[in-house]
């Protein structure tokens, strides 16, 4: 979805004049947090579940070129 000019400005602008609470942000995360426990999702059953895949993941980005 492309976004006209006017509203990407409006947006842009929003944005920089917002000033950040972090408190605000502590409970929203905090919220998560309980939340994501409450669903069961955390903690996970099992931490090491999908490492091989990350550390996989990992050597493949770092040895990717840094040129273009």
């Amino acid at each position: 979805m492309r976004r006209n000019g006017e509203f990407q400005n409006f947006e842009i602008e929003f944005l920089r004049k917002e000033k950040v609470d972090i408190m605000k942000n502590f409970q929203i995360v905090d919220a998560l947090y309980a939340e994501a426990v409450a669903l069961g999702i955390l903690p996970p059953k099992n931490p090491l579940e999908g490492l091989e895949v990350d550390i996989k993941i990992a050597s493949v980005i770092n040895h990717v070129s840094k040129t273009p």
